[in-house]
């Protein structure tokens, strides 16, 4: 009984040190329901432990088998009150917090392919609006080679950029144009002049970010349209900016995205509205993050059909094979009595 009270009270503390430091965290926010939640934990496992002290104390006529399902009711009691307090604290922690809806978007269904015209809008929208701040450190020009642009015109655009390269015969380094083995253009010499331009804030990389963001593009395409004007009540530090969809609904980049911030390419007709750019753009990132989409969807039937006709082979061969085993007839006769 002595160890059974010293591991709750391990437990007790243990649980407590969380609710501390979810305290500590959510402060900042100014949300106390967490707070709530923290002593209403606290007073779980302290009715674990008044459980656990009935069954000690219990009437010794009874069986063992009733006293070892008591004491174990009661700790199991005050860990799982604990633990769906814990969920509940969380659940009002969140209340605030919008969960983007799903989109329909149209390469995710089966047998679908990404749409080229739109991948090749939204590198325009990412060069033109995103590249300023963001990396593809991932991305090279080659790869944009058939898919959003034809070779020439990849050509074209790497050679606008510069790329240090060398060293030369002298050994010294030297700057070149650009080629289709050179991967996108970094906007910063390195992070701390990144933080530095974006106060103190570090843009991310763009090549995965759809597939490390939970939600995957229906996230990043809410938080792009999700600036709104903050709530009254909402504190917001400066050179923050309110988010409906960002943790903590404080985001560090300003909206990116906004009418009349660019036009798409000659021959397009179509309108570069807040939406139309950011669907785009979230469709060439899902690009960048799985660039072997359409070569998965233009294998899948050829898979399909080699492995039906592989099956089909199979039960053909297994009906050969034991055709005898199935198709025989075993008789059993009685011996003639000696006489």
């Amino acid at each position: 009984l002595a160890w059974r009270r010293g591991r709750l009270v391990l437990l007790e503390l243990a649980v407590c040190r969380i609710f501390r430091n979810w305290e500590r965290g959510c402060s900042e926010l100014g949300k106390t329901s967490e707070m709530a939640a923290c002593r209403l934990g606290r007073s779980a496992i302290s009715a674990g432990q008044v459980s656990l002290r009935q069954a000690s104390t219990s009437s010794s006529s009874g069986s063992r088998l009733q006293k070892f399902g008591f004491k174990k009711l009661g700790s199991l009691a005050g860990a799982g009150l604990a633990g769906g307090l814990f969920i509940g604290g969380q659940a009002l922690a969140d209340e605030f917090a919008i969960h983007p809806p799903e989109l329909p978007w149209s390469y995710e269904k089966p047998m679908k392919s990404f749409d080229h015209a739109t991948l090749r809008r939204g590198y325009q929208v990412y060069s033109q609006v995103c590249a300023a701040c963001h990396t593809m450190s991932f991305n090279y020009w080659r790869e944009l080679v058939g898919v959003t642009h034809t070779e020439k015109e990849v050509k074209a655009m790497a050679a606008e950029h510069l790329y240090e390269d060398g060293p030369n015969e002298e050994g010294e380094m030297f700057m070149r144009t650009g080629k289709l083995f050179d991967p996108f253009p970094k906007p910063y010499k390195n992070n701390n002049e990144a933080r530095a331009a974006n106060n103190g804030a570090l843009p991310p990389d763009l090549s995965f970010v759809v597939r490390a963001r939970h939600g995957g593009p229906n996230y990043v395409f809410h938080l792009l349209t999700g600036y709104y004007d903050k709530p009254e009540g909402f504190v917001l530090q400066e050179n923050m900016h309110y988010n409906a969809y960002f943790a903590g609904n404080a985001i560090g980049m300003a909206q990116a995205l906004y009418p009349g911030v660019m036009e798409y390419e000659e021959g397009d007709a179509t309108k570069a509205t807040v939406s139309q750019m950011t669907k785009d753009v979230v469709e060439f990132l899902d690009w960048s993050a799985d660039k072997n989409h359409d070569m998965r969807m233009l294998a899948l039937p050829k898979a399909i059909v080699a492995l039906g006709i592989l099956a089909l082979g199979c039960y053909i061969g297994w009906r050969r094979q034991y055709s005898f085993d199935f198709t025989r007839a075993v008789v059993y006769t009685r011996m003639p009595k000696r006489k």
